[in-house]
């Protein structure tokens, strides 16, 4: 395939970024989009120019770091996948493909696409943990009883990797999404049970200090996710800031 790039370039956090069109050859159906930006920066590097920065670590589709908005969109045009697990035949030969950062207040610009996603770990830090010590007692935390459908709803939580693909969705900036299920997979469990009152309070808090808007109830993070994080999440952190704030 023969491909138009528009690609955004930005030296720094400080530096005013802009739109760069490249034109790239010899793209197969079979690469993923990484690896046609791999493509693309061996060229830019053979001719002495400065590559393209982005973000990536395992390309399995785990660990969330190679987030993009591609034409418009978190991790491009295929559902319930990551950048590195997005293939070029998803894209026509001839195509222009508009690839970005992802946008929001909270996630400043470090260069090219690359962006500042701490404010997800100072979210987590406040009070995304549990005190119980469950290293080593395992044979005690399997004798607390579970109901299978709140464990498998804590196991589909737990699988959001905080690729930010919710924030970028959303015309708020929302990170209610993320937040949401990182409390989820505590508050179904006896083990969350603990610090309840104060995770959900501090995290929300930590949220809003961040500079994340608010949720629009539109579901385009639901449908942006990679792992399929449901809204039930955002319904559930809702029930769990009220009963907080009622306890006092």
């Amino acid at each position: 395939m023969k491909l138009t790039l528009k690609i955004w370039r930005q030296d720094n956090a400080n530096s005013k970024g802009k739109m760069q069109t490249y034109s790239i050859e010899g793209i197969e159906g079979d690469m993923s989009f990484l690896e046609m930006l791999d493509v693309l920066n061996e060229g830019l590097i053979n001719k002495g120019e400065t590559p393209v920065e982005f973000d990536h670590d395992c390309r399995e589709g785990i660990c969330g770091s190679c987030s993009l908005q591609i034409n418009g969109e978190p991790h491009g045009p295929d559902r319930m996948v990551t950048t590195c697990q997005l293939h070029m035949r998803s894209f026509k030969d001839g195509d222009t493909i508009v690839i970005e950062p992802f946008r929001a207040k909270a996630f400043p610009v470090i260069k090219d696409l690359i962006v500042d996603r701490s404010a997800f770990d100072r979210i987590q830090q406040s009070g995304g943990y549990v005190s119980v010590n469950t290293s080593g007692n395992t044979l005690d935390a399997n004798a607390i009883p579970i109901n299978k459908q709140d464990a498998d709803s804590a196991f589909a939580a737990a699988a959001c990797i905080g690729c930010g693909a919710c924030v970028a969705a959303c015309k708020n900036a929302s990170a209610m999404l993320f937040t949401s299920a990182k409390v989820s997979q505590y508050a179904l469990l006896p083990q969350g049970q603990v610090e309840a009152t104060e995770r959900v309070e501090n995290m929300v808090r930590q949220m809003d200090l961040e500079g994340f808007g608010n949720c629009t109830n539109t579901g385009a993070c639901e449908i942006e996710c990679p792992k399929g994080i449901s809204l039930e999440n955002i319904a559930r952190l809702n029930r769990e800031f009220l009963s907080a704030n009622i306890k006092g």
